[in-house]
């Protein structure tokens, strides 16, 4: 690309952030690596009402969380000097107006023409005599609008227009002296020469409101790249917490790897085309794939398992050094007296299933301390008798006392006592797991017996000897 790429993520700080927020920063900051451009974080905090404690410093630390760096970092209420300038001259032009309507009867307004069945329009109900003096701080300011038809193009939804009805008198500075977002996004881009906008769909109706104030303004807009959005798992609704998006927090919490959640976030809406049927990226392959051309239309489903699949890829792709280091905080409490190299171990045997870190405790336990079984759970196997099943255990024990303890001799001791017992695996094997681990899913056997070492494994099936 020739120009040279400035963009921004602005995200309000009124709490957590939605993964579809962080979806849309991550378009942006892959077109600005790819581009050798700059990415700016741009915070939206004008409406203080709406402002949280410690809500700016949320967006910090997720956006380190999952590592997209910014350029730039700029709050929108420190600029409101700026704001202020270019509301000046609008008013000087008489493309701006303050007027003395109290928002008691701005509302008695919308409810005219909600009994009149049209849509509510500030211009047609102010008249010249409600014109008063605009004072900075005192009272707002608001765009002299020029309705007339809008024609624009969106690099992802094409050309699009829209009527004169689409534009109203906006606020464009509020009586405490911030501007509003409608006026403040669109100074800001200007000032800090943004190429381009990613923005979520429902700003497409606004469009035409913005195209009016850059009009007054006499400055060119960004490019607008408009992003589909991202939609419930059964792709009726838009995606909410209430349809298992998380804080986006609370998913590195839960052990999804940055690169896995990327990964991830990146296909919600686009894919790299050419066919090209790729699935699993990494950050640096997304930075070289991503392209606008490859953002979808229509709204993409958000699905928990592709999410649980794509990040197991990236949990394999990691050398056993980096993801036990990575897992450090997964671990159950009962492995805190046991050695880094016999943990690596463990979770060498788990690397294969594991979708997230937070899975470990579940699938480790019964490695850091015996399982506490009942006699049920012991025999809760099809057509194993409990005499039949004291006969498994005892031999087992005589085998595995031979044993030197590698994974190889275990699975030849136990194909051993297959044919001498004339039992399937579905019986000998079920019984051994049961007694050493007391899950119903492990690890390949001989490979879990081995890590656990000849006198934990021989210990247990003495126990569970005992216990029938």
């Amino acid at each position: 690309m020739s120009e040279n790429v400035i963009v921004r993520f602005c995200p309000s700080p009124t709490g957590p952030i939605h993964i579809g927020s962080v979806r849309t920063g991550l378009f942006v900051w892959l077109f600005a690596r790819q581009n050798d451009g700059r990415f700016i974080l741009r915070i939206e905090d004008t409406d203080k009402k709406r402002e949280i404690e410690g809500g700016v410093q949320i967006i910090k630390d997720t956006l380190e969380a999952v590592r997209l760096d910014w350029d730039e970092f700029a709050l929108q209420s420190e600029r409101k000097d700026l704001h202020r300038q270019y509301g000046q001259k609008l008013y000087e032009k008489g493309l701006a107006y303050a007027d003395d309507v109290a928002p008691e009867e701005v509302e008695q307004w919308r409810m005219d023409a909600q009994t009149k069945e049209k849509p509510f329009l500030y211009r047609d109900y102010i008249t010249e005599d409600r014109i008063v003096p605009w004072e900075y701080g005192k009272n707002s300011l608001r765009l002299k609008s020029n309705p007339k038809t809008y024609n624009w193009h969106d690099e992802v939804r094409g050309d699009l227009s829209a009527g004169p009805e689409t534009i109203d008198d906006l606020v464009l500075i509020k009586a405490d002296g911030l501007a509003t977002y409608n006026f403040c996004h669109i100074v800001d881009d200007h000032d800090m020469g943004i190429t381009h906008i990613f923005r979520a769909d429902e700003f497409i109706s606004s469009t035409p409101k913005y195209l009016n104030i850059y009009e007054a303004l006499e400055i060119d807009h960004p490019k607008f790249v408009t992003l589909a959005p991202i939609m419930a798992e059964n792709g009726k609704k838009k995606l909410g917490k209430r349809d298992g998006a998380k804080d986006v927090l609370e998913y590195i919490q839960d052990g999804i790897l940055v690169e896995g959640l990327l990964n991830f976030l990146a296909l919600l809406g686009w894919n790299p085309g050419k066919g090209n049927n790729q699935e699993i990226f990494t950050v640096d392959e997304l930075i070289k794939e991503f392209s606008i051309e490859g953002i979808g239309r229509s709204g993409a489903n958000y699905d928990t398992k592709r999410l649980e699949w794509i990040n197991g890829h990236h949990i394999r792709m990691k050398n056993i050094d980096e993801l036990y280091e990575l897992s450090e905080k997964f671990w159950p409490e009962t492995s805190k007296n046991s050695t880094d190299d016999y943990k690596k171990e463990v979770l060498g045997l788990i690397q294969e299933r594991l979708k997230f870190l937070k899975e470990i405790p579940e699938l480790t336990n019964f490695f850091f301390e015996e399982p506490k079984l009942k006699k049920e759970e012991l025999l809760n196997i099809k057509n194993l008798e409990q005499d039949f099943a004291k006969e498994l255990l005892k031999s087992t024990i005589e085998e595995l006392e031979r044993s030197d303890f590698t994974p190889e001799d275990i699975q030849t001791m136990l194909n051993n006592l297959l044919v001498k017992h004339e039992t399937k695996p579905g019986i000998l094997f079920a019984l051994i797991r049961n007694a050493v681990s007391g899950a119903k899913v492990t690890p390949p056997l001989a490979e879990t017996m081995s890590v656990l070492g000849k006198k934990s494994t021989l210990l247990r099936l003495k126990n569970s000897i005992s216990l029938l």
